[in-house]
């Protein structure tokens, strides 16, 4: 079989091969949809085109799509979060298709998004909406014949919200992310420790003592602040919200505006969805040194335009730090180009949260089979009942037993008769 593809070097697969493999031991559940997969053959003959960060646990989903008898093309869903060696084994060992380079540049990303595009999918797997986007801009042929799509993220649910709002969204999509298998964990737990993971590997800088200022407080922000304050941090937080910025003081956070938050901060961390969340103001005042990253989808979270605009010469004394010179004389370091900085710099969410967020793309996938010509069109959740399968697989892989409810139970709370 001949594999068309897009990679750095296929001489990296023994390499991402072994990665693989050592995520799928953190993988059971993943593990366990594969092997009914590979028995049911739920996706057979359906052409599945997936914009996704290309891990080893991404690779693990592929693997388990492919049982499933998917004709499977992936392409990197942003321009750093590629790990090379995993593209190639997937394209060596797996005969998938890859478009991924880490570090590619916009032109070529959005080359790449046209590959998977060009596949003609029946089903697309988004992590930010890209795919879903390209198909309604420009590939809207292909709509008459898709079952539908899957969503990984905040941001893309976001952008896919919007698509319905306007009337634009021509086919069924499933919010993996309000999953709460998905968000609950992936997102707080996944996120928090993956993004202090790549704050560190690119700075080596303590964090014990040091003010860390995170923007927003969903579940993505909830999981960085609670991790920072774990290492030491004096955590401030800025929100929009009101509801979340009394949780955020409730937890025993600070909360203030990000003007107010800026000249405190050592680091200011973003995980919000939207843009300028660090803006002119906020670098009029940030301290001398000051590390600014983002762990939001885009890089939009951070006005970068204006902050070189400000500078009068930018440096890169480590990897992944961009030093910015401000005509005052202040150094701002920006990490991973303003990039998702757990995936820029470090090797993104560990596999056991990984395991069940794509258990919950690998069912949605199956979802939107069985259930064509079913859904309307727009945005939908994943039906609860998958959510619990997956949560009870879960513990059980982890050797944890819960109660079940006794028949009397179950008759009490659905009765009204019986008062105080």
């Amino acid at each position: 079989m001949t594999v068309n593809y897009d990679i750095k070097d296929l001489g990296l697969a023994e390499q991402g091969r072994k990665r693989m493999d050592w995520a799928e031991k953190e993988m059971p559940v993943l593990r366990l949809i594969k092997e009914r997969f590979e028995k049911e053959r739920p996706l057979a003959g359906v052409r599945v085109s997936a914009c996704l960060h290309v891990t080893s646990e991404t690779g693990n989903l592929m693997r388990t799509l492919v049982s499933a008898g998917a004709d499977v093309v992936l392409v990197a869903s942003n321009p750093l979060s590629t790990q090379d060696d995993v593209a190639a084994a997937l394209v060596a060992f797996e005969e998938i298709p890859v478009y991924a380079i880490k570090g590619e540049s916009n032109d070529l990303y959005y080359k790449h998004i046209k590959a998977g595009l060009d596949h003609k999918p029946q089903i697309t797997m988004d992590d930010g909406a890209d795919l879903v986007h390209g198909v309604l801009k420009e590939y809207p042929h292909l709509i008459a014949d898709m079952y539908g799509s899957t969503e990984e993220t905040t941001t893309g649910v976001i952008r896919l919200r919007a698509m319905a709002a306007d009337g634009v969204l021509t086919f069924p999509v499933i919010a993996v992310n309000d999953s709460d298998t998905k968000h609950l964990f992936d997102n707080r737990y996944g996120t928090g420790q993956s993004t202090l993971d790549g704050i560190i590997r690119a700075t080596n800088i303590l964090l014990a003592g040091k003010t860390f200022v995170v923007g927003g407080y969903g579940y993505c922000s909830r999981g960085i602040a609670e991790r920072a304050r774990g290492l030491g941090a004096n955590v401030i937080v800025t929100e929009v919200d009101p509801v979340r910025a009394l949780e955020a003081t409730m937890d025993g956070y600070r909360v203030m505006t990000m003007v107010q938050a800026a000249p405190l901060g050592d680091f200011i961390v973003t995980a919000t969805g939207n843009k300028h969340v660090i803006d002119d103001r906020a670098f009029a005042t940030m301290k001398d040194g000051c590390v600014v990253a983002n762990s939001g989808h885009f890089n939009v979270e951070i006005d970068i335009p204006t902050l070189e605009a400000l500078s009068v010469e930018k440096r890169q004394p480590r990897a992944f730090v961009d030093q910015y010179w401000l005509k005052d004389g202040r150094k701002i370091n920006l990490l991973g180009e303003g990039r998702l900085i757990n995936l820029a710099s470090a090797e993104g969410h560990p596999s056991a949260v990984m395991d069940m967020s794509f258990a919950n793309q690998a069912l949605a996938s199956e979802f939107l089979v069985l259930n064509h010509g079913k859904l309307s069109n727009g945005v939908h959740s994943l039906p609860k009942d998958l959510d619990v399968e997956i949560a009870s697989l879960k513990l059980k892989a982890m050797g944890i037993e819960i109660d079940v409810l006794t028949p009397e139970q179950v008759k009490y709370l659905n009765s009204w008769q019986e008062g105080t």
